[in-house]
């Protein structure tokens, strides 16, 4: 418990630092994380014998991510993202010369772990950039909705967690504490919008709610893909803790539902 303790208390330091010491920092910081889950999702597909395409799928990454958060620093136009077309197609040229007994696996593997790991990371840091500009608000109070639904869920399933939610897929999930997510979520988020008005209460609060849902949501689908491969963390890198892909799973559904959200209404 004390070595889950202090590393929550440091990840949760460098994630602060991230979003306040400027946008370059903040842009390299979630790059870096969405390779860190990348690997930890290859490495998971690969126990189960199947062999993605790693170094194509790092590469297409990278390209991917900075042709979309470039734009927003240099006259980085998106043209840039057709790089990413031959690498594609690289993949099933790649599949050609090895000798698998599935070989459309993993290829499909590939692009999933492009969609799943990578994607998400994207349209959160885009977030922050919504306005034009590079803005942490948005940024913070997205992860501190989630860690309030996150804390929220754990309090209330332990205390009145009566119905699961999901059992087959995440046997200690309740109703109860997934309400109490909600709940703990939006609260926060009416605190947020005192301090951040960058949007009026209630699209705070109904950002809250989105996130509750669907970071729940993405809990399950990480859950559901670790239970059907007999692994129990995506990695070890952080004690206590398990993997990054672990810590970020409630973000790679929600996020892209938050930028949908957000650019309704701005746009």
């Amino acid at each position: 418990m004390k070595t889950r303790a202090i590393t929550g208390l440091i990840f949760v330091l460098v994630m602060l630092a991230s979003l306040l010491t400027g946008a370059y920092v903040f842009v390299g910081f979630y790059m870096f994380l969405s390779l860190v889950c990348l690997i930890e999702f290859f490495t998971l597909v690969k126990t189960t014998g199947l062999r993605p395409h790693r170094t194509i799928g790092y590469v297409a990454a990278v390209i991917l991510f900075a042709s979309v958060a470039g734009r927003f620093f240099i006259a980085f136009e998106t043209k840039w993202l057709l790089i990413n077309i031959p690498l594609f197609f690289g993949i099933f040229i790649r599949e050609l010369y090895k000798k698998s007994k599935l070989p459309f696996s993993n290829i499909a593997y590939t692009f999933l772990g492009l969609i799943y790991a990578v994607v998400p990371f994207i349209f959160y840091v885009v977030i922050a950039f919504i306005s034009g500009s590079y803005n942490f608000h948005l940024a913070l109070g997205f992860f501190l909705m989630l860690w309030a639904n996150d804390t929220g869920a754990y309090l209330f399933g332990v205390k009145l967690g009566k119905h699961r939610l999901f059992e087959r897929h995440s046997p200690k999930k309740s109703w109860e504490g997934f309400i109490g997510g909600i709940f703990t979520s939006v609260l926060v988020g009416y605190i947020i919008s005192f301090y951040f008005t960058d949007y009026a209460f209630y699209h705070w609060l109904i950002m809250a709610f989105i996130i509750s849902c669907f970071g729940t949501l993405g809990d399950l689908v990480e859950s559901m893909f670790k239970r059907s491969i007999e692994i129990k963390d995506s990695g070890k890198i952080l004690p206590g803790h398990g993997g990054v892909l672990d810590r970020f799973d409630g973000l790679l559904l929600s996020a892209p539902v938050i930028f949908v959200y957000l650019y309704l209404i701005t746009y």
